[in-house]
Formats: C-alpha cells, structure tokens, sequence
C-alpha cells in the first residue's frame, strides 16, 4: 500500500461508549430541596444508606435538622440556600405548586449545580389524578428556563415515597427514567439511581421529552388505588 493509498483510507471510528459504563459518584454530595416532604425524604434516606453525603433542604433550617435527625445516615439538614451551596447535585422534591417559586428564589446558589428535577405536575379532582402541562412544557423544562446557569436533568418521578420510606424494604424493584440534555450529565444521574438496591438509571431522551415522564406518575396512582399497590416502571430488553 502507498503513502497516497493509507492517507484514503477513511479513519477508524472509536468503539461506541456502554452505556452501562457509568462514573463513580460515591464522593459526591446530594442536596434535597423539599426533603422534608415524603418524596424527598425517601430520596434523601435511601442515598444516604446507600452510602452518599446528603444534606435535606427546607424553607425553614430547623425543619429541615429534624428530619435529618429522624432519618440518620449521616444526613444533615439545612435551610434551602445553604444546602444548595453545598451541594455537587441538587434534587429538585418540592410541591408542584412552590415549584418556580424555590427556584427562582435559590438562581444564584444553583449556578453551575446539577439539578435534577423530580416535579410532577398534577391535579387531582373526583375522578382521580390528571397531568397538568406547563407553559414551559414540563416542570424540569420550567427549571431549565429558570435556572439557565445550571445543569438541569429529569429524574426519580415515578418512586413511591412509601416504599423508600421504609426501613424494612433493602431492595426496590424499579427503572428510574433520566433525561437531560448532556449526557455526562444524564449519566452521573443514572449512577446514583444506581447506587440505590433494586434499581437502575434509564436514559429516557432530552428534556423535550419530560411531559411524558411526569404525566405517566397520574396513571400509576390510578394503578395503585385500583391494586393497592406502590407500583413503579421496569424497562425491558435493556
């Protein structure tokens, strides 16, 4: 083969990434905002049993102390700004209705964070639970645009604060859907779904996407009303 010949040759694509292959985020510290309330709460007490540094967050920093106290673990509490500060990620469990509002008020301790958005915007009337549609599209949309000097993923929506509350459950059998628009971003965020027994962090597409993810909480609670249930989501043939 001549020089001319080898220089023709196209290049060699690199092998494609495993999707599996994921980074160590053990080091990592996890800041709730809304750990107070039974979803964050959870959240907070399975990582931290897991083994991650976690602080909760709330409005008022003695709230937030006592139920740190309660949970164990290692689990601090502190007001909503501190804990963001602190923090290298930030999980986003506050109500839906407080939801823009805690973050337009915490922009500057976010910048540069990872948050992840675990929101889920509904109703409830006597028919049941309904997805609401935000103007932004979704609540982590909303994030998105509220926090542009931060990193904003979708994650943990579908969990059920019972089951992660409970101290006589070890394992939860459950996906966790990831969406964001970065995928090492994306990718820290399935490693610490991960590191919970029981479950694994899903790619689930980019933000656009996050209606979808959040609507579909209305029809497992509808699930679980009807089955007396705490259902979750398994993705198959992954």
């Amino acid at each position: 083969m001549t020089s001319t010949d080898s220089a023709q040759q196209p290049p060699k694509k690199a092998p494609a990434k495993d999707p599996w292959d994921l980074p160590d985020v053990s080091g990592l510290v996890v800041g709730v905002l809304g750990g107070t309330g039974p979803q964050g709460k959870g959240l907070a007490y399975r990582l931290a049993k897991a083994g991650q540094k976690v602080i909760i967050g709330s409005r008022a920093a003695e709230r937030a102390q006592a139920a740190a106290e309660e949970l164990g673990h290692g689990i601090e509490g502190a007001d909503n700004a501190e804990t963001a500060r602190r923090s290298d990620v930030v999980i986003v469990a506050v109500p839906w209705d407080g939801h823009a509002k805690t973050l337009e008020s915490l922009r500057e301790e976010l910048a540069g964070k990872l948050v992840v958005d675990c929101v889920n915007p509904l109703g409830f009337d006597k028919q049941g639970a309904y997805a609401l549609k935000p103007e932004e599209g979704s609540a982590a949309q909303q994030a998105a645009a509220l926090l542009p000097d931060s990193r904003v993923t979708a994650a943990f929506h579908h969990l059920s604060a019972v089951l992660l509350q409970d101290p006589g459950i070890d394992e939860i059998d459950t996906d966790v859907m990831v969406l964001g628009e970065v995928r090492a971003d994306v990718e820290i965020v399935q490693a610490l779904a991960g590191r919970i027994p029981g479950m694994r962090g899903i790619f689930a597409g980019r933000l656009r996407n996050a209606h979808q993810v959040e609507s579909l909480v209305a029809n497992l609670i509808s699930v679980n009303r009807r089955y007396k249930a705490h259902a979750g989501l398994r993705v198959t043939d992954v």
